[in-house]
């Protein structure tokens, strides 16, 4: 007898290509019915109070105020219970520095949607150089990546008449002068009436704006073939007023060529290899690249750092000095210059260490008085390059101390940090402790991992588990407030695991879980689960796992490849079918990471871990919650929606939940960000059989 249920048959079959329709009548018809079913199931009186747990802890009052430096004002983006749109406000440092600090409103966006109809998120805001005083915003209409971009009088609070508008897209600006704009736009078309958008649907086209005419048809600088990922812009000022345009052709994801010119578009492409990531100030330039590095008859090592003067690269006569050299445990995570000085940020063996270089003699000065464990990050105070005197903002947490901003004066002083702000605890830590731990994964690589719960182990406790590992993101465990209170306050227990296709460790571990080696990052984070099977922490079906975006990815190949190792999972604004990733928004951008399936030599690994195509029936899988955003222009929501029908007909228990809103991340307000949470942890803790404790409130 034939199955009447639909399934997938071969690569390109796939009765589920209506759910792609993101506004289809019929598609959002079976998320209606999707959604209350999934509510109707977890929706109760317990998670209506965990989620006023997490919003009051998301909203509270003493919570980090991260700033940035715009002329003689700190400037501050703040949410919480009365403005859940939020708050771009300003204060001065006297004033931070304070218990109390005046803030001064600059833009209310709850009045600003109320009164223009529109559901505005905020996506930042780029302000004049010098004199700061208009600004464009960057508002986002439900959270999406695309935002509409609008001048804005700083000091009148008002959008001028006649001031800068640019329609809803995946678009930016910056500000040349007063009245002219470099923007980077994917609307219009060129000259031979091709579109301005490239296959993963960003721009290829850099123009110059002038105040009072239409961007659409304003002079194209630089453009970018339709092939290419991405073409980018940057002014780059010197403190002398020295003005360079930079302009980008983004190949993919990982490959850029680099142009110096002009306002009238690029004059000499840079000479670096298309791999390479580079900065440079003040005649000088560091770089790095992914791959090894012949120079001078010297091979590099890939993410080696080395400098030299911009004049003698650009005249093809650059000698290099090497300032940093990694090891198999230690590499680069970010460099810049500031006022001057390189700032180098590297994990040696999971451990933050930061050295400030002076250029010329190079000589190497490490930042002290940083915390040497758990997480820090270092940035420069001034939005603008050009403007800062070289002081530093840094912040440093643990998995269980909240964040505290730290203030790192400019040279010469050597004084210590001084500590700016705390924030507040959101949930008790006592008791718990944070150890580090090592799997081995299916190829024998050891794969760390970060646990923090209760002292002694247990042997069936409820474990949450989180994993990235890709595009060389580092997953560090840094303070999860949201966690803290869904799980470990209630007798939890959490890991973050390091997988390979992360940066945790440099290129050659991003290089190892890319491509063909993704399957093995997924082979790395089931490792971890049954290694702590293996240390008696727990067993399989009290483990709880939970990933998003490229993690999603990763948590759907949990169901398809390792569904014994797992009592539940929460798939979240995911990637899930590789086969079609490549067309749907900004998936032609992730090629490099993945591959591309239209080329079979790609599909015959591609396949192995698409997980829309490898799921079949009548297998043990964990009970799944699949999740995305209706307002997702990054990740299509259809990857969640097909496969969440395609578990359904063929006779699973998958649970699906989209939002209206949200864009790439989980609720435009405070709120809605508390919802999914309390939702998804409902999910998790019920399909494990853990009746939680209540957290306080």
């Amino acid at each position: 007898m034939t199955d009447p249920r639909p399934t997938l048959q071969a690569p390109d079959d796939d009765p589920y290509l209506w759910l792609e329709e993101v506004e289809g009548a019929r598609a959002l018809e079976w998320v209606a019915a999707q959604n209350a079913a999934t509510l109707a199931r977890l929706s109760d009186a317990a998670v209506a109070a965990d989620r006023e747990v997490v919003k009051a802890a998301l909203d509270r009052p003493d919570k980090l105020p991260l700033i940035t430096r715009r002329g003689p004002h700190l400037y501050n983006f703040w949410q919480d219970a009365v403005h859940p749109r939020g708050l771009w406000r300003r204060t001065t440092s006297a004033s931070y520095a304070t218990d109390d600090p005046e803030w001064e409103i600059v833009l209310d966006l709850d009045l600003l949607a109320e009164a223009e109809g529109e559901d505005w998120v905020w996506h930042g805001a780029t302000t004049r150089p010098g004199a700061h005083d208009l600004a464009l915003l960057r508002l986002s209409r439900g959270g999406g990546d695309a935002v509409v971009l609008r001048e804005f009088d700083i000091e009148a609070r008002a959008f001028p008449p006649g001031g800068f508008t640019l329609p809803e897209a995946k678009a930016s600006a910056d500000w040349l002068d007063r009245d002219t704009l470099l923007l980077t736009s994917p609307l219009g078309t060129d000259a031979a009436g091709e579109a301005m958008a490239t296959q993963s649907g960003y721009p290829r086209a850099i123009r110059l704006w002038q105040r009072g005419s239409d961007p659409i048809t304003a002079p194209i600088l630089f453009q970018v073939a339709a092939s290419s990922m991405a073409a980018w812009a940057q002014i780059h000022r010197e403190r002398d007023g020295t003005e360079a345009l930079i302009f980008i052709d983004q190949l993919g994801f990982f490959d850029t060529v680099l142009h110096l010119g002009d306002r009238t578009g690029p004059k000499q492409r840079i000479p670096l290899p298309t791999d390479a990531r580079s900065t440079w100030q003040n005649g000088w330039i560091a770089a790095t690249r992914r791959t090894p590095w012949e120079l001078d008859g010297a091979t590099h090592a890939p993410d080696t750092l080395l400098a030299a003067p911009l004049p003698d690269l650009l005249s093809g006569m650059a000698g290099w000095r090497v300032l940093d050299t990694p090891t198999p445990r230690r590499a680069i995570q970010n460099f810049f210059f500031c006022n001057g000085r390189l700032i180098v940020g590297v994990l040696d063996r999971m451990r933050p260490v930061f050295t400030a270089f002076q250029p010329g003699d190079w000589d190497a000065t490490p930042i002290a008085g940083l915390p040497e464990i758990g997480v820090v990050g270092l940035w420069p105070l001034d939005e603008r390059e050009e403007e800062s005197d070289g002081t530093l903002l840094a912040m440093a947490q643990d998995p269980v101390t909240p964040p505290a901003l730290l203030r790192l004066p400019p040279p010469p002083r050597r004084a210590a940090p001084l500590v700016l702000k705390r924030s507040s605890p959101v949930f008790d830590a006592n008791g718990l402790r944070v150890t580090r731990h090592e799997a081995v994964s299916s190829d024998g690589e050891r794969i760390p991992y970060v646990q923090v719960g209760p002292d002694g182990e247990t042997g069936d406790a409820p474990v949450h588990m989180t994993g990235y590992g890709g595009f060389q993101i580092s997953m560090l465990p840094s303070y999860r407030g949201t966690i803290g209170q869904l799980w470990l306050a209630r007798g939890g227990t959490g890991i973050v695991a390091n997988l390979r296709g992360g940066g945790e460790f440099g290129t050659p571990w991003h290089e190892a879980g890319r491509r063909e080696g993704k399957r093995l990052s997924h082979d790395d984070f089931a490792a971890v689960a049954a290694d702590l099977v293996k240390r008696g922490v727990t067993v399989p079906e009290r483990i709880a796992a939970e990933g998003g975006s490229n993690g999603g990815l990763l948590i759907a190949n949990m169901l398809t490849r390792y569904p014994e190792r797992f009592g539940a999972l929460f798939c979240t604004i995911p990637l899930i079918d590789m086969r079609r990733y490549t067309k749907l928004l900004a998936g032609a951008s992730w090629i490099a990471e993945y591959g591309d399936p239209d080329r079979a030599e790609d599909w015959s690994f591609i396949r192995h871990f698409s997980a829309y195509h490898t799921a079949g029936p009548d297998r043990p899988y964990p009970p799944i919650l699949i999740a995305t955003t209706r307002r997702d222009d990054r990740v299509h929501p259809g990857h969640a929606r097909k496969m969440a029908a395609k578990l359904q007909a063929m006779g699973y228990p998958a649970l699906f939940h989209e939002p209206a809103a949200g864009g790439h991340g989980y609720g435009k307000d405070n709120g809605e960000v508390a919802g999914f949470a309390a939702l998804g942890a409902a999910f998790l803790r019920r399909a494990i059989g853990w009746q939680a404790e209540s957290a306080p409130s």
